[in-house]
């Protein structure tokens, strides 16, 4: 519950990696209507259902303007918004659940068009706002409600189906480095075109990889994520895919190109083939 939304319950557990990503989006829009000189409410969250969806509502300090809409759709309706808006910086917060399942087949369009739009999205491996079902990045044979002998279908790579897609801005991080991934947040905002910060954000209920991502070694746990090194070339597409065949998760900047976007491409198209106006299309019914 919030103060903002009393007669709601939104929550997120305790320990939840949303809450960093909550303050890394915070520190990323404070930066960027900064930096641009626009006011707050110029920037726009569009939220999907889950429990990324809470992100519109949990938000602390000065708010952008807030969306809350369907499962999977986070997509089309920010495209919506920048076709009717395009001075707006709109930003897509979903989960890897919604995004990556019922909201795949929206990823490749917006790719293709290089929508200028930036996507946060928070990977916790399960379907956590419904109990911990199997989601599109849960590992192959892991045990949830939904696959209580084990998965038996393939775990989704999203970094690699973000190259193959033509996604034009791809970063990659986790939620418990917020003063960084703000950095990487602001850096998609800042990019023209259509940009992905993928955040491995843990379910502390349902598929709590704390430990797995960053290691203990009490345990004897190496730790899966790993510091993309400073001499990687995030222009080079080639390099990009090398760097997604090492093992574990990469965290920073994994690939960048400069295109133009779709609401450039459509000025050529207005500048070559200037149409009529309101009244030249009437006067054509005139008798």
């Amino acid at each position: 519950m919030s103060a903002r939304n009393p007669e709601y319950d939104f929550a997120w557990c305790p320990g939840c990696g949303d809450f960093g990503v909550r303050r890394a989006l915070e520190w990323a829009l404070e930066d960027y209507t900064s930096d641009h000189e626009i006011p707050h409410n110029n920037n726009v969250i569009v939220a999907g259902i889950g429990c990324s969806g809470n992100m519109v509502h949990l938000l602390e300090g000065e708010q952008p303007f807030g969306i809350h809409g369907i499962h999977g759709r986070t997509l089309p309706i920010a495209f919506g918004i920048k076709a009717g808006r395009p001075e707006l910086n709109t930003v897509v917060v979903a989960g890897d659940g919604d995004f990556l399942s019922i909201g795949a087949e929206h990823i490749s369009p917006a790719a293709k068009r290089n929508l200028d739009i930036t996507c946060v999205i928070m990977d916790n491996g399960v379907y956590g706002l419904t109990k911990g079902q199997s989601s599109p990045t849960t590992a192959f044979g892991q045990l949830t409600s939904s696959t209580p002998f084990g998965k038996i279908e393939q775990q989704l790579h999203p970094l690699k189906s973000y190259m193959t897609m033509g996604v034009s801005f791809i970063a990659s991080h986790y939620s418990s480095k917020p003063r960084d991934l703000a950095k990487f947040i602001k850096m998609g905002m800042d990019h023209r075109g259509f940009s992905i910060v993928h955040v491995q954000s843990p379910c502390t209920t349902y598929n709590d990889t704390y430990d797995i991502l960053k290691g203990d070694r009490k345990k004897g746990i190496e730790g899966t994520a790993w510091i993309v090194e400073d001499d990687h070339d995030p222009t080079s597409r080639q390099a990009a895919e090398d760097l997604l065949e090492r093992p574990g998760v990469p965290l920073g900047l994994i690939y960048r190109e400069e295109r133009p976007t779709l609401e450039q491409e459509q000025e050529k198209v207005r500048s070559a083939h200037p149409g009529s106006s309101p009244a030249e299309v009437l006067e054509t019914y005139a008798v």
